[in-house]
């Protein structure tokens, strides 16, 4: 098997001499540009559904960011918000992914290894067992490029929970903290109910290049098991009337202060500065290659019924299984023609959120765009029955023509390159 790997001054050379335009604004959020979102969501507010008759009930925060670039194809961000509050907590679900894929990215090019290198993961008593092979990957070795695939294909949540075991408790928050984004708290794996001790303990992971001929594997790097110590800022984090623990329904509010935070905000950005690296100072910016940069434009814009490894049923992993804003997870929803989608979604316990960026290679526009909302009309946590399809995805589909809409019709001094963003992709679009 052919392996690659990085060699550290390679990429210490790209870290310091990347190419990206630079910004010419900062990122923060331009609180005076409220009004025109305020206003553009009013009048398209019977387009928009129930959420827009009570956005407070339905906890609803927006960011717009209109891109504008100079002659020289810098981009200049104009950031409008919507009931933004850091304040109002709202369960970030998958995606707390987008960021642990960077981090793992980025703790693979500190440790020199390429990221498609076999990653076994050892067994950690009653939390997880081990993971030596993975059937959805075309070598059936599972590696950190293949979960961050995963990740962005279909939200996969074991290919997360890989992540936060090869980064730590630790690793992960200190990382996001590093870089300004100190609202976070990622505590816990995804889909796997443990206490808060087990989520501190992350399993023995090691990096091999596999024996030839019967060989035993040649052992590259290995990573002990580890335990966080961190201590999280406490939080009172409680949403709904009602919640169930086990099948007893408690009628008192459920806490999420033990849960998985990040606000709206830091998330925008934390693509942002993936999309846009030089948007951010050095602090801020993960440290990747052109190659990952190129990795994660063609994953987070793919659709799973474009992939042949993982090879999805398309029935379920329909095109729009990951798009919320604009194709609002429906499966006989088409995008426009020449138009891609770098995003991230997540959703549970009623609250649906997307984070994206949109490039419209036809018609040269381009915009970011994210949003959460919470869809539980009978405010219980727990019962599995939220209103995602009936109110949240319809509300996001529309919310995402708004924008694009009012970003077709806009007229622009310069007409963006956007060629660093169009990718290939293995192979043409089924229909479901």
């Amino acid at each position: 098997m052919a392996q690659r790997f990085f060699l550290a001054g390679a990429i210490l050379v790209f870290f310091t001499n990347c190419q990206t335009p630079r910004a010419i604004i900062s990122t923060s959020m331009q609180k005076n540009t409220d009004v025109f979102l305020d206003s553009l969501l009013k009048a398209n507010s019977q387009r928009l559904g129930p959420v827009m008759a009570d956005p407070a009930e339905y906890r609803l925060q927006v960011i717009y960011t209109r891109i504008d670039r100079d002659a020289r194809n810098r981009p200049v961000f104009t950031d409008f918000t919507y009931r933004l509050s850091p304040e109002t907590y709202f369960y970030p679900a998958s995606t707390v992914k987008m960021p642990a894929a960077f981090l793992a990215l980025e703790k693979m090019n500190r440790l020199g290894i390429d990221k498609y290198t076999p990653m076994h993961t050892d067994s950690l008593s009653a939390i997880t067992p081990a993971v030596s092979t993975d059937s959805s990957a075309e070598d059936l070795q599972p590696s950190i490029a293949h979960y961050i695939k995963k990740i962005f294909l279909v939200s996969d949540n074991d290919a997360f929970n890989r992540l936060y075991e090869f980064l730590g408790q630790e690793g992960i928050n200190r990382g996001l903290w590093d870089k300004g984004y100190t609202s976070a708290q990622i505590r816990h794996r995804l889909d796997i109910a443990l206490p808060q001790e087990a989520n501190r303990l992350t399993n023995g992971i090691r990096f091999v290049r596999p024996g030839e001929d019967g060989e035993e594997d040649e052992t590259l790097y290995f990573q002990p098991e580890q335990r966080s110590t961190l201590a999280f800022a406490p939080r009172k984090d409680s949403v709904g009337k009602a919640h169930y623990d086990g099948k007893k329904l408690v009628e008192t509010p459920f806490n999420f202060s033990e849960k998985n935070r990040i606000v709206l905000e830091d998330l925008h950005n934390i693509l942002r500065s993936v999309i846009f690296p030089g948007s951010v100072t050095s602090s801020r910016r993960f440290r990747l290659t052109e190659e990952d940069y190129r990795f994660l434009y063609r994953y987070m814009s793919q659709l799973p019924t474009e992939t042949d490894w993982p090879v999805y049923d398309t029935t379920e992993f329909h095109r729009n299984y990951v798009k919320y804003l604009l194709g609002g997870a429906d499966a006989k929803t088409e995008l426009p023609a020449g138009l891609r989608i770098f995003n991230k979604p997540g959703w549970a316990y009623g609250f649906l959120t997307d984070v994206a960026y949109f490039a419209d290679f036809a018609n040269g526009v381009e915009f970011m765009l994210s949003a959460t909302v919470y869809v539980n009309k009978d405010g219980i946590i727990g019962d599995d029955t939220y209103d995602f399809e009936s109110t949240g995805q319809p509300f996001l589909k529309e919310l995402g023509n708004v924008i694009y809409e009012t970003e077709l019709n806009r007229i622009r001094k310069y007409k963006p390159d956007l060629e660093r963003y169009k990718v290939t992709y293995s192979r043409k679009p089924q229909q479901p």
